[in-house]
């Protein structure tokens, strides 16, 4: 069973292993517990998802509204460049995705992301990387709540405000939301998986039919839009599609075995790749620097609408993963150690129903305060994926292996690789979250906050 030191975890860890002693004479260690405690006899069960249906989740929140502004980073990028950044990052992801499937081996205290922090930088770190999360992922969710908005201007033809459809969204995110456990919301992922890839695929056919700017797709890099900033939001795009790390310390908690996790992420990470470099390619190739994003608006108005209808599953479902996994992480937290998530009382539904109304009305706001899409996908990526999905699972790899670095050359280039990738998270962070803010600006002279304005 994992140890860890005493002091760092207290409020995860529980009972003194009698087996280690300091210099002092005292315990120095602590046995981890599982976040759910022992299940047996309790109202309501979380450790229940098989790996398949885990898959299914991490599928589900991961290509959704990210596979829809690829085509459009190619479009900035040329072919080659592109298809070279989606390739390169889809397999660092995986990398770091199995290194937290190892870390959460080894420690199987850890829920979230803040367990995590606790154990590096002890209650500072809890703090920090507890609000860093329930940010990362109500943005996400305001991602959804967003192309909701913009999927309804769409299929109504902009009946009504813009703001109006986004509290339809929210709403239906919210109640949605109210089930406690994963299992639940697994069984609709296999629609929100279908919908999403039905929907760029009658995409793809239609504007290999259209082809309505086909002749400016270019090979290496274009002669348009070719700036910093430009490139800089563009590889946040890339890494926000890859960006299902978040979760992943959730999914594998409820896993009845979290050994099988790596089945999990080989099945999502092999379908990311393959999909999102033969979408962003083919919509490019016959779209070309017209592609917008989402790049189901890339069609012509009937079939945008067809494309749209199809990917409601996604929309939704995505987002109200992301929001569950949300209001999830700091439900644990609040109720650890007790019984009273295991009950169906209304200290337990109250809390669980207060948390889910707080997430969602917060996504609401940044949805309308952020409304350029690719706008908001990017300042998510560069300033919160960064880190959840490079420079944190690296730095769990050099923490387990400090006293092997360097120890063969195996060792060597796995710590060599760990390190660079935390430097890439570094310059990403910076550059792509000044390409945001600075888009963000100057998108604001043409889109107002909360407008009612159609943004399709």
């Amino acid at each position: 069973m994992a140890i860890f030191k005493k002091g760092n975890m207290d409020d995860i860890a529980e009972d003194i292993v009698p087996q280690n002693s300091n210099e002092h004479g005292t315990d120095s260690y602590k046995v981890e517990h599982d976040p759910f405690g022992n299940e047996e006899g309790s109202g309501i069960h979380y450790k229940s998802l098989k790996w398949w249906q885990c898959s299914l989740l991490m599928i589900a929140e991961t290509i959704s509204l990210g596979i829809l502004s690829l085509p459009a980073v190619i479009a900035t990028m040329g072919f080659i460049p592109g298809v070279l950044l989606i390739l390169g990052f889809g397999i660092i992801c995986t990398y770091t995705g199995y290194v937290m499937g190892q870390f959460r081996q080894a420690h199987p205290s850890i829920h979230s992301f803040a367990d995590a922090g606790q154990m590096f930088l002890g209650r500072p770190g809890r703090y920090l990387v507890e609000v860093a999360q329930a940010l990362v992922l109500t943005f996400i969710v305001a991602a959804h709540i967003l192309t909701f908005s913009i999927m309804m201007n769409v299929l109504t033809g902009h009946a009504t405000c813009t703001v109006t459809w986004a509290a339809i969204g929210t709403i239906i995110t919210l109640v949605m939301s109210l089930p406690r456990t994963l299992k639940n919301i697994s069984l609709l992922s296999f629609f929100s998986c279908m919908s999403i890839l039905v929907a760029v695929i009658v995409t793809m056919i239609a504007v290999g039919i259209v082809k309505p700017d086909a002749h400016s797709a270019v090979l290496v890099v274009p002669g348009y839009d070719t700036s910093v900033q430009n490139y800089a939001l563009g590889i946040s795009n890339i890494l926000i599609a890859f960006t299902g790390h978040t979760a992943y310390f959730t999914f594998i908690a409820e896993l009845k075995r979290p050994e099988d996790f790596p089945k999990s992420l080989a099945l999502l990470q092999s379908l990311c790749i393959t999909a999102y470099v033969v979408i962003a390619v083919v919509i490019y190739a016959y779209a070309g620097k017209g592609v917008a994003a989402p790049a189901l608006s890339s069609t012509t108005p009937i079939v945008r609408k067809i494309a749209y209808g199809i990917a409601i599953p996604t929309i939704v479902v995505a987002g109200v993963v992301n929001a569950h996994v949300c209001i999830k992480n700091i439900y644990v937290r609040m109720w650890r150690g007790t019984d009273v998530m295991h009950q169906k009382g209304l200290k337990s539904l109250g809390s669980w129903y207060g948390l889910a109304f707080v997430c969602c009305v917060a996504a609401f706001l940044i949805a309308n305060a952020i409304p350029v899409f690719s706008d908001l996908l990017g300042l998510l990526g560069a300033l919160f994926c960064t880190w959840f999905s490079l420079g944190l699972p690296s730095s769990f790899w050099l923490a387990m292996n400090k006293h092997q670095l360097f120890i063969n050359w195996k060792k060597s280039s796995l710590t060599v690789l760990n390190i660079l990738i935390c430097l890439i998270s570094l310059v990403m962070c910076v550059m792509g979250t000044w390409a945001s803010i600075k888009s963000i600006v100057d998108a604001s002279t043409t889109r107002k906050p909360f407008s009612c304005a159609d943004n399709s």
